[in-house]
């Protein structure tokens, strides 16, 4: 089974990235890759510029690797209550080749943040959109307060009742 995962931030030092990576290794029997969102990146998207180049390759190539999914591990970054810039471009240049941009794969949708609401309010927009451009949302989590909740060394949630709670939702919906 195979299991793409991502944080929605092109930081080097993504808290969300970090904890798709987490998650997406406690599904068992995945194989797990982990997408860099920098390795996406793209002119800001408008339609001027894509009368001009067409369909960016790089858009194409984000849609092939959510295809060879089986299940998404999503986990994005709260930037001023919404989407991170960097998310959200690649986003708008996917959704103009497919609307389905995640393809009806199953999806575990998290997000995290230094503070205590833990991406509440871009979990809560992502929640209510993303199943409208295919994704098939199963289960959704948010870590708050990341710095005080997850181990950097051991690169896991270290607070065991939010643990808890990710390992039961996976073992439940994966």
């Amino acid at each position: 089974m195979k299991i793409i995962a991502f944080g929605g931030s092109n930081s080097q030092q993504s808290i969300n990235k970090k904890l798709a990576t987490y998650a997406a290794g406690l599904i068992e029997n995945g194989e797990v890759e982990v997408l860099d969102l920098n390795d996406f990146a793209m002119p800001l998207f408008s339609v001027d510029l894509e009368k001009e180049i067409g369909q960016h390759e790089k858009a194409k190539a984000f849609l092939a690797k959510l295809a060879s999914a089986d299940i998404l591990v999503v986990s994005l970054a709260e930037n001023n209550n919404n989407y991170s810039t960097a998310f959200k471009n690649i986003f708008d240049w996917s959704s103009r080749i497919t609307k389905e941009v995640f393809q009806q794969k199953p999806m575990l949708l998290m997000a995290t943040s230094p503070g205590t609401r833990g991406g509440a309010s871009v979990l809560e927009i992502a929640r209510n959109a993303l199943p409208r451009y295919g994704a098939e949302i199963k289960a959704t989590f948010s870590l708050p307060a990341f710095n005080a909740n997850f181990d950097l060394e051991k690169n896991q949630i270290s607070n065991a009742e939010l643990d808890k709670e990710l390992k039961d939702i996976i073992k439940d919906c994966f």
